[in-house]
């Protein structure tokens, strides 16, 4: 954000703006994790009968932090935190933790990120829209086609999801 305001502003932020900006940051970073509805309750009940491994791109740090917050670091065999998420990542992925691509199944909100990825890789995928979706995540409709994965409408769907893809 500092980096962005001292663009903006051609170098001309005071020192007080940016000590506000660093303020906005720790308030951030003490900000409590909201889940959305379903999250803690689907992830407790795979727990123990999946090996459940957090992909998550972003800041190391910033992503830690989060993960700490939202107490459900303890439900993950395994957290990995990447700078991008494409079929390499999901390949190296899947080879790190010794995961046959059709066993791997990725469950997202991103078609761009979670989905396509993942399925070029050789697995397999849910998509769980949410509500919001970042301009730079949005892909065109023909980009899906010959495209196979799952759409739940929630979360909580999951568990009976995987349930019968087993029996």
């Amino acid at each position: 954000m500092i980096e962005t305001a001292i663009e903006l502003t051609e170098a001309r932020i005071s020192g007080a703006e940016v000590q506000r900006i660093i303020e906005w940051g720790h308030v951030m970073l003490r900000h409590p994790v909201e889940l959305l509805e379903g999250v803690r309750e689907t992830i407790e009940s795979l727990n123990g009968r999946y090996r459940l491994i957090l992909l998550t791109k972003g800041d190391l740090f910033d992503q830690e932090s989060k993960l700490a917050r939202s107490g459900l670091g303890e439900y993950f065999d395994a957290v990995e935190i990447v700078s991008a998420k494409n079929a390499a990542t999901y390949r190296s992925i899947m080879q790190r933790h010794e995961v046959a691509p059709e066993r791997f199944v990725m469950v997202g909100n991103s078609l761009r990120s979670d989905v396509l990825p993942a399925l070029e890789a050789g697995g397999r995928a849910v998509h769980i829209p949410y509500a919001l979706t970042w301009a730079h995540e949005r892909i065109e409709e023909q980009d899906l086609a010959g495209k196979e994965f799952v759409t739940l409408e929630k979360i909580t769907h999951l568990p009976d999801w995987l349930t019968q893809r087993a029996g």
